[in-house]
């Protein structure tokens, strides 16, 4: 009888102990990625934002015809490779 609950300790804490160490790397985890998105979305996305900003306020004040197709109509499927023979 002893022995019985002396087993069903050892296998509880060595329960606990294994939930412990798996809810703290989720919880790691989580932190991180949750670190990275914040420091994406915060710090180089304005950055990126107004850089957009600012080229297309550059590319509006070119001249119509020193634009080329490709600047505003990239290519897709087998023509991006370059042009059929």
């Amino acid at each position: 009888m002893l022995n019985t609950l002396l087993t069903f300790f050892a296998v509880g804490l060595i329960a606990l102990l294994l939930v412990g160490v798996v809810l703290s790397v989720l919880g790691m985890a989580f932190s991180i990625a949750f670190g990275i998105a914040w420091f994406v979305l915060f710090k180089i996305a304005p950055i990126v934002l107004v850089g957009w900003i600012v080229l297309k306020l550059l590319d509006r004040r070119k001249p119509p015809e020193s634009r080329i197709a490709s600047d505003h109509f990239p290519r897709s499927g087998s023509d991006a490779i370059g042009p059929r023979p």
